[in-house]
């Protein structure tokens, strides 16, 4: 049964998903490290503005009427971002190096952040998947902007693009060449950890969380990822005398014949395992086993495990996301410096809270 202790790790491991989301979103997508050091002397350490030019931009080469990159079309297609999600904020999808979070300072969230808020806002009492999407849509297609971001990932573009279309709103969720990419799981851990925390089943939070991952992402290669994934938050949260570094040893063995032990036995350097060995990009072939190693490797240090995280570039904030529901859960505590630094730290400790309660 749920305890303060199971409470209080699950509180850790939300708090330090939403740090590990800030810390990396400056250098999100940066695809060479060394322009990471150019632009940040020493690496990321701290939260910090996003800078205007972005070496290793592709904004403009995205489709601002559907999912996936832009491609010729005989037909004109509705804009999505502009008119119906980001409003206002259009402009920043033209011309060469524009940042992914234009604009977006020092601890603020990007918009699967958001999204996560929106999952946790209605986990109080009981997750209900139509709720959930009203609030999704309510958040993206808000006229004065209710998230600080100038980006919305495939998925999203995909989903307005269908609802848009006229299909209903569970039926939505599109396929594209990245539907089975790390953003997916971003709203899965919240998920899973509240359910856990009321007592449910972990083959009950499984299906749910399959369930709630279809709605945006549509993959089934990614749904066993999810299964693994909600496996790993629910041993983690309620382990006892298995150590954390079993559990992801064992995860990665059975999910992707993958010995941690022997992986960071090589000692390599973190950019050789993340951004050579693994593709340091969205898609979960890779971003999978890159956030089992960071949370192996540093299994002692999870701030070092995040501020890494960030500097291999690539998909970092999801991976991030992930990897510090992940930390935080294995330490038990946020990096409660860090946490008040975020610009909605008040609003995300109500709703964590809120969404961690439990009946004794």
């Amino acid at each position: 049964m749920p305890s303060e202790l199971h409470k209080s790790r699950a509180i850790a491991a939300l708090k330090n998903a939403f740090i590990a989301d800030a810390l990396a979103m400056p250098v999100h997508w940066y695809y060479n490290p060394a322009d990471i050091l150019k632009d940040f002397p020493g690496g990321i350490q701290q939260f910090e503005d996003a800078p205007s030019f972005h070496p290793s931009s592709i904004m403009s080469l995205h489709s601002t009427s559907e999912g996936g990159r832009s491609k010729a079309s005989k037909h004109e297609k509705k804009n999505i971002v502009g008119d119906v999600i980001l409003k206002g904020k259009r402009q920043y999808w033209t011309g060469a190096n524009q940042h992914y979070h234009q604009g977006m300072k020092a601890g603020e969230n990007t918009l699967n952040a958001h999204c996560a808020r929106v999952l946790l806002n209605v986990s109080a009492p009981h997750y209900q998947q139509a709720a959930f999407l009203d609030e999704y849509i309510k958040l993206l297609c808000a006229d004065k902007p209710a998230h600080p971001d100038t980006y919305a990932e495939s998925y999203h573009r995909g989903f307005f693009a269908n609802l848009v279309a006229g299909k209903p709103a569970d039926k939505c969720g599109a396929v594209t060449h990245d539907t089975a990419s790390i953003g997916g799981l971003v709203t899965i851990g919240p998920l899973a950890l509240t359910c856990a925390l009321k007592g449910d089943d972990l083959s009950d939070i499984q299906n749910l969380c399959r369930s709630h991952l279809y709605l945006t992402h549509p993959s089934d290669a990614l749904g066993v990822v999810c299964d693994y994934y909600v496996e790993l938050l629910y041993r983690l949260l309620y382990r006892t005398d298995e150590s954390p570094q079993d559990i992801l040893e064992d995860i990665a063995l059975r999910g992707n014949h993958l010995s941690l032990a022997k992986l960071v036995a090589k000692n390599k350097s973190d950019i050789e395992i993340v951004g050579r060995q693994f593709s340091p990009a969205c898609y979960i072939s890779d971003a999978w086993p890159s956030v089992l190693y960071f949370a192996y490797r540093y299994v002692e240090n999870g701030k070092k495990a995040l501020t890494a995280n960030a500097n291999v570039g690539g998909d970092n904030v999801h991976r991030g996301f992930v990897l510090g529901t992940l930390v935080g859960l294995i330490e038990g505590a946020p990096i409660r410096d860090m946490f008040e630094q975020l610009t909605d730290t008040e609003a995300l400790e109500h709703e964590i809270q809120q969404a961690c309660k439990y009946e004794e």
